[in-house]
């Protein structure tokens, strides 16, 4: 199991940067608990239906309970766990054909985000993408998956934020929450990094260049590849 960066770069959907400072502490102190867990449990190391305990799970990581059950709570509104009245947290059943689902959906959204950023991206917003995706240029180059994860998620954001959609960017920042593990399994494929970093590329010269079909269909076939890639991951383990 790859290290957990401890010290994520926060983004949008963080929920922890919205709440009190007593919860954010245990925000921070779960997050690599989240990866931790969620890694096992797309790994298969978890089956779906085991018991998660959260004393049990609180011994193993030398912990309190606090952030082992904000740790659960982030999980199941990811969708990879279950909790249920009396019974506790259980590891969630996602079958393949639902992540694909989820995966198309989600091609689909960020391709429509993508084709309104070319419409409608502002100056301002314009250099804002660039900026982020100068960022993602630093971590591909260090081959850093874990640190290009959360870079990658803000330059999806800017592209979000120049849609100018607010109910549009609502239900993919939803989606992309869900997906969010996934995505960030998929970067341990050989060579993903780079080559995520090359979609962007295009993804961003179309964006600037005003090319809405372009830039849909560039957008369209980087996310069908996260998906493709992350089944690649799972079948090599």
């Amino acid at each position: 199991m790859s290290t957990i960066n401890p010290n994520p770069v926060p983004t949008e959907t963080d929920e922890g940067v919205r709440r009190a400072p007593a919860v954010q502490g245990a925000v921070r102190l779960s997050q690599p608990l989240v990866e931790t867990i969620e890694e096992e449990i797309l790994t298969r190391q978890l089956k779906p239906g085991t018991r998660l305990d959260e004393t049990e799970l609180a011994q193993r990581f030398a912990v309190s309970r606090t952030p082992i059950r904000e740790a659960l709570i982030q999980l199941a509104s990811a969708g990879l766990v279950e909790l249920r009245p009396r019974r506790g947290a259980l590891v969630a059943q996602v079958s393949p054909q639902r992540l694909m689902e989820m995966f198309d959906v989600m091609a689909e959204l960020e391709a429509h985000c993508g084709r309104l950023a070319a419409r409608r991206g502002t100056p301002e917003e314009q250099q804002a993408l660039q900026a982020a995706h100068a960022e993602c240029a630093l971590a591909a180059e260090g081959d850093d998956p874990d640190r290009y994860f959360y870079l990658n998620e803000r330059f999806h954001q800017a592209l979000y934020r120049m849609s100018h959609n607010g109910f549009l960017t609502e239900q993919v920042l939803h989606l992309q929450r869900r997906l969010r593990p996934y995505r960030r399994l998929q970067l341990r494929v050989r060579q993903r990094v780079a080559h995520s970093f090359a979609e962007h590329q295009a993804i961003v010269e179309a964006v600037l260049a005003g090319d809405e079909v372009r830039a849909e269909a560039q957008l369209r076939n980087h996310i069908r590849i996260q998906g493709e890639r992350f089944s690649d991951l799972v079948a090599s383990l």
